[in-house]
């Protein structure tokens, strides 16, 4: 397993409700592009649903599909994203969807975690093996 650490940059945030929920609480779709750079250099595109409560916290679900590089190999591959807002940053985790990648990044397997304080610059670090 080789490790992969950087930061993304929120480049777009679209992002509507589709349902309110009785008490404040809303359910909404986000479609984001994330700019990534350090041991992943690329663009990300993401679609979150999320479950806002009514104190504005969220937990969300996600499916995003990073092309770029990793290290030196070049293609792109596909993570399953989950994590909760707890008002002020959003914390979660992504693993890897097998079978997901291509070009020199087919075969990629691994899992990682992200943290993005409020505002549009986050961290990452992710575990990844191609094979």
């Amino acid at each position: 397993m080789k490790r992969a650490n950087g930061n993304f940059e929120i480049k777009d945030w679209q992002e509507d409700a589709y349902q309110q929920i009785d008490g404040g609480g809303k359910m909404t779709r986000a479609d984001v592009t994330q700019g990534f750079t350090g041991d992943i250099e690329g663009e990300g595109k993401v679609q979150w649903l999320m479950c806002y409560r009514a104190d504005g916290t969220a937990d969300f679900v996600g499916m995003q599909r990073i092309v770029g590089t990793v290290g030196d190999r070049k293609g792109s591959f596909v993570l399953e994203t989950s994590g909760t807002f707890d008002g002020g940053a959003a914390t979660g985790r992504w693993n890897v969807v097998p079978g997901s990648g291509t070009g020199e990044l087919e075969g990629m397997t691994g899992e990682g975690t992200y943290e993005a304080p409020k505002g549009p610059q986050a961290t990452f670090s992710i575990d990844y093996d191609i094979v």
